[in-house]
């Protein structure tokens, strides 16, 4: 980087603070739709910044015309790139407010039956577990934790009434003190 570079970067700072919606109102005159107009702005002092080495004379009224120039080339590149890529109306794919509310009824339900699972004891939780989720047989289950197949369906229908009661209750901590 040169020392004139350096000096043209201190002047172009110093109008964009001097007047920081310049360009985006050049923008919005150059055609550009207000909700796009900041990010033309962004652009041409992106590229005026990378090419400030190409300013002939760092005079303000040599700056203006040159940032003038390069945000009428942003306008332009963007009109071009909406032209091949139109918007889409984005209208189709709101969610259904009905659906939106099943949705969080039936996560805060989910939820409360994880914590009403993790409220069980291990002694319960366990059991339950392979024989649901990994549908293990009851003598599976027996061999697998060392218990009598009589105490692996008396500890399953436990945690099923344990959790029975939570449902009954609206999911709430019932299930952390059932007996073991």
């Amino acid at each position: 980087m040169t020392e004139s570079g350096d000096g043209r970067r201190a002047s172009l700072t110093a109008m964009i603070a001097d007047d920081p919606g310049r360009l985006r109102r050049r923008s919005i005159s150059l055609g550009v739709p207000r909700d796009d107009a900041d990010d033309v702005a962004q652009i041409t002092l992106l590229r005026a910044w990378r090419s400030i080495e190409h300013l002939h004379a760092p005079e303000p009224g040599q700056m203006c015309a040159w940032l003038d120039t390069i945000a009428r080339n942003a306008a332009t590149d963007l009109a071009r790139q909406r032209s091949r890529r139109p918007a889409v109306a984005l209208d189709d794919d709101v969610p259904d407010s009905q659906n939106v509310v099943g949705d969080v009824e039936m996560r805060v339900i989910l939820d409360g039956a994880l914590e009403a699972l993790r409220g069980l004891p291990e002694t319960l939780r366990e059991p339950l577990l392979l024989h649901t989720v990994d549908e293990l047989s009851t003598a599976e289950i027996a061999e697998r934790l060392d218990l009598t197949p009589a105490t692996v369906r008396q500890r399953i229908a436990r945690a099923r009434k344990a959790l029975a009661a939570c449902k009954q209750s609206g999911m709430s901590d019932d299930a952390e003190n059932p007996s073991s």
